[in-house]
């Protein structure tokens, strides 16, 4: 009884190994190995799953980036101090373009359950593109400053839309 606990328990461990081995080779596909790494392995499903499946968690990371970046580019503009019309404009438009890129990497999601991979890759390109545009509705009124915490939230999605694409290069074709 005891050799067949100790068999079982040491096929675990082998397979847990060799999960997470599956997950650094993926993850050394991509441009952001330690934004993979760590995004994978605190997901407990992530050892279970092919690359498909890993792809398909990083999909998940960046709809709830977008979400999170969109909620607070709301939260900013309603709640901002200053009577800057402006400025709560900006936010709100870059509020709806960050909604946008979830709303696109929700549909990439749908297109990697069946496969369209082509999609998958124009859906997950233009929600790293999004951001784009609110950073461009900054520099469109010169005495708006870009806020650095945008930026940062803006460098995140567009890293884990690359981790996606990196990804997906490898199974798609």
């Amino acid at each position: 009884m005891a050799s067949t606990i100790l068999i079982f328990l040491l096929s675990l461990l082998i397979s847990a190994s060799a999960d997470s081995n599956f997950i650094q080779k993926t993850c050394k596909l991509t441009k952001h190995y330690d934004l993979c790494l760590s995004s994978l392995k605190s997901n407990p499903t992530s050892a279970n799953v092919d690359a498909k499946g890993l792809a398909l968690i990083m999909i998940g990371v960046g709809t709830a980036n977008a979400t999170a970046t969109s909620t607070y580019l709301s939260s900013q503009s309603l709640s901002s101090a200053s009577n800057d019309t402006v400025l709560k404009r900006v936010l709100k438009e870059c509020a709806e373009k960050y909604s946008f890129a979830g709303d696109a990497l929700q549909d990439s999601a749908q297109y990697l359950a069946s496969e369209n991979y082509d999609y998958v890759a124009v859906d997950v390109t233009a929600a790293a593109d999004y951001p784009n545009a609110c950073h461009n509705a900054f520099k469109r009124f010169p005495g708006l400053v870009y806020p650095p915490e945008i930026a940062r939230r803006e460098r995140g999605l567009k890293e884990i839309c690359d981790v996606i694409l990196g990804i997906l290069e490898h199974i798609a074709w």
